[in-house]
C-alpha cells in the first residue's frame, strides 16, 4: 500500500488568528510556512510538528499518525515539541529567534516566531567558497556563542546548528534559528530527533551523551564551512576511518588561535572538546590574535545589500 505523505498547509489556510502565507520548507519531522499575524498585520514564521514517517494530513486538514505502530511516538513527540516550544518562548536573547506563541490545533502543535529579514551563513558560504575573512568570523559566532549560552543555561540544548540556521540580519547581527530539534540537557536524544550530517557529532548519531559539547561540535564544523566552503565529513564517517585533517590546512588565511578553536570543537571524542560556550569564549578572548589576512571575499560582506546601508565593519 502506498505511504500517505503529508501535504504542507494551502495558502489562504486560517491558524489560531493567523493565515498562512506560503511554505518556506520544511524536512522529515516540520513543515515551515510564513503567516500572518491577523490581530496585529505582522508576518510571523511558523513551524509545524510533521513527522512525514509517522504522520499523514487528513483531507479535513488534521494530522494524524500513520498506524498504531507510529502514534506513541507522534504523540510522545507532540507533547516534546509543544513542551520544549514553551520553554524556548520563556527565553530573551537578541541573538536567539523569539517564539511569540505555542500552540496546539489539527491534532498537532505549533510554533510562532517572530520573522527577521536578513540571509542565512549559507548563502555567504556558497558565495565565498574559498572562504570567509577571519573579521566576518569574529563578528558573527562571538554574539552566536552568547545566545547558546543563554539556551544552555535555560536546560535547553539546539542540536541542529548550522549554517543554514544562522540568520545574518541587517548589520551582521547573527540570530540563531530553527529550534525543531531543540531538547532539554538529557543523557541521550529521546524520541523522533533529526539531525544534520556533517554537523551533528558522533553522540548524536550513536544515541550517545549529548550535552553544550554536541553543540560546540557544531559550532566549530559551521566554522570550518567558512573556511572551507563545504560541509565536514559526516561524524560517521570519521568514526570507522578518519581521515579528517580539521581546520590546520587553512591555516596560512587565519590565526593559529581561530584554527586551534575549531579544532578543538571538532573533536570526536566529547570529553576533548570545550565542555560549556564560557570556555570556548574565554579561549578565542585570551589574547588578540589577528587573522594572516583571511579569507578572499572582495570588499565587506554585506554591501551586496545596498537597503541595509549599512557601516563597513
Amino acid at each position: 500500500m502506498r505511504r500517505k505523505t503529508p501535504t504542507p498547509l494551502a495558502p489562504g489556510t486560517l491558524l489560531k488568528g493567523y493565515r498562512i502565507d506560503r511554505t518556506l520548507g520544511g524536512g522529515g519531522f516540520s513543515s515551515v510556512y510564513l503567516a500572518t499575524d491577523l490581530e496585529n498585520s505582522v508576518p510571523v514564521v511558523i513551524k509545524e510538528f510533521l513527522p512525514v514517517t509517522h504522520a499523514y494530513r487528513t483531507p479535513e486538514g488534521r494530522v494524524e499518525p500513520l498506524s498504531e505502530d507510529t502514534a506513541p511516538l507522534f504523540a510522545s513527540g507532540i507533547k516534546r515539541f509543544f513542551e520544549e516550544a514553551g520553554a524556548l518562548a520563556q527565553l530573551h536573547h537578541p541573538n536567539i529567534v523569539q517564539v511569540v506563541n505555542v500552540f496546539r490545533a489539527h491534532n498537532t502543535a505549533y510554533m510562532v516566531m517572530r520573522h527577521e529579514l536578513g540571509r542565512d551563513l549559507r548563502w555567504y558560504i556558497k558565495r565565498h567558497p574559498r572562504g570567509l575573512s577571519e573579521k566576518f568570523l569574529r563578528t558573527v559566532f562571538p554574539p552566536l556563542l552568547a545566545g547558546l549560552a543563554e539556551l544552555h543555561e535555560r536546560g535547553l540544548l539546539h542540536l541542529d546548528v548550522k549554517p543554514a540556521n544562522i540568520l545574518l540580519r541587517p548589520g551582521g547581527n547573527p540570530l540563531l534559528l530553527d529550534f525543531g530539534a531543540a531538547q532539554k540537557t538529557q543523557e541521550r536524544p529521546a524520541g523522533l530527533r533529526t539531525l544534520t550530517a556533517g554537523f551533528a557529532p558522533i553522540e548524536q548519531h550513536a544515541k550517545g551523551h549529548i550535552g553544550p559539547w554536541t553543540d560546540l561540535y557544531a559550532i566549530g564544523a559551521s566554522m570550518w564551512a567558512c573556511l572551507s566552503g563545504r560541509a565536514p565529513p559526516p561524524a560517521t564517517a570519521r568514526a570507522v576511518k578518519d581521515r579528517f585533517k580539521g581546520a590546520k590546512p587553512y591555516g596560512r588565511n587565519y590565526s593559529a588561535q581561530m584554527i586551534e578553536a575549531i579544532d578543538w570543537c571538532m573533536q570526536m571524542n566529547q570529553l576533548e572538546r570545550p565542555q560549556n560556550v564560557a570556555q570556548l569564549l574565554e579561549f578565542l578572548n585570551e589574547t588578540p590574535a589577528p587573522a594572516h589576512g583571511g579569507g578572499r571575499e572582495t570588499g565587506y560582506w554585506f554591501e551586496k545589500w545596498p537597503w541595509w546601508r549599512l557601516k563597513r565593519l
